[in-house]
Order: C-alpha cells, then sequence, then structure tokens
C-alpha cells in the first residue's frame, strides 16, 4: 500500500482489547495534534464527539477488525494493537505498529514477537497456564504509550519526541494532556 499524496497519516486502533485509558490518551493525543483516530471493534463503541475521532464497528467473527484494519490502512500510518499478527500484517504493509503498553514493533523485531507470541500458542493449547502481560500500574500507564507514541508518531516534532522518550514530564504533558 501506498499513501495518496495528499492523504494525512492515520491511527487504527484494534480497540476491541485496547484498555479504556489508552483509548482516552489516544483520544487527548488526537485533538492535540490534530491527526484522525479510528477505533475498530465488533461492538459499538463510544467515543468523544471530535472531527478527529471515529469509530467502525465491524461484523462479529474472527480477525475480522484485523482484516479492516489491514485493508484501510495506507503506509505510514500508525496502528495500536496487542495482536502481533495484526501487528506483522501492517509492518509488512508499510504502517507502523504500536503495542498499548508503548512497544514500537518493527521489520526488526516483530519475527522473534511471532515466533514466541506462536510458541506460548501450543504451550497453552497443552494446558500449560503461561499468565499474561503485567497488569498496567496507574504510574506507567501513560509513560508507556506515550513514549512508543512520540518515537512512532511522525507528525509530533522531532524535539518533543525526544523529549518524551527521555520521560521528560512536560513533553508527556504536551503530547498527552497529562498532569
Amino acid at each position: 500500500m501506498t499513501p495518496a499524496a495528499d492523504s494525512p497519516v492515520q491511527i487504527w486502533v484494534d480497540a476491541d482489547a485496547c484498555p479504556k485509558v489508552i483509548k482516552e490518551i489516544l483520544y487527548r493525543a488526537a485533538q492535540r495534534c490534530a491527526v484522525q483516530l479510528t477505533l475498530v471493534a465488533n461492538h459499538p463503541l463510544t467515543t468523544p464527539p471530535s472531527r478527529h475521532i471515529r469509530s467502525v464497528q465491524v461484523a462479529g467473527g474472527f480477525d475480522v477488525a484485523d482484516n479492516h484494519i489491514v485493508n484501510q490502512a495506507q503506509a505510514g500510518d500508525l496502528v495500536i494493537t496487542a495482536d502481533i499478527p495484526l501487528a506483522a500484517a501492517v509492518i509488512a504493509n508499510g504502517c507502523q505498529a504500536l503495542d498499548p503498553r508503548g512497544e514500537l514493533y518493527s521489520e526488526d523485531n516483530i519475527r522473534q514477537r511471532l515466533t514466541l507470541r506462536n510458541f506460548m500458542e501450543e504451550l497453552r493449547s497443552s494446558g500449560v497456564d503461561t499468565g499474561g502481560p503485567p497488569t498496567l500500574s496507574q504510574k506507567n500507564r501513560p509513560a508507556l504509550l506515550c513514549g512508543g507514541l512520540a518515537a512512532a508518531w511522525r507528525p509530533i516534532p522531532a524535539p518533543l519526541r525526544r523529549a518524551t522518550q527521555s520521560g521528560d514530564k512536560v513533553a508527556h504533558q504536551a503530547v498527552c494532556h497529562l498532569g
């Protein structure tokens, strides 16, 4: 996929499993930076009234929301997802992919993530309890996503991206309206 010359970069969210607190951060960031945010889910979503935020409800079913994102996202867009196969598919299409916890997926690390995901899936299907990711704490919720968002999202000016990545609280507030 190649972006249209007049097509702005968008943020796409695999919203079925995205935590509410992360969606709220994304709402503020989209408003502040005036970038289109599209949440895709197989259930109705309530979003704040904004010309920059919209939700798309797709039919229920395996990977329906994922397939919608893969088919609609353009090269250069940012996709927020914890779904590693979806991240791999959008990276292959020229998009950037970011985990809701702030980890940037890349061509360099996505194969390793897929291999680990498939291994853990095999363990779970054989009855092994593999647990899950640690719970997001109040302290690290905004910092994780904002640091990754600033690293991935091109419309954010480079000095602000660097400051946000370094943990600068003022930069976090500027990007995410926190504090």
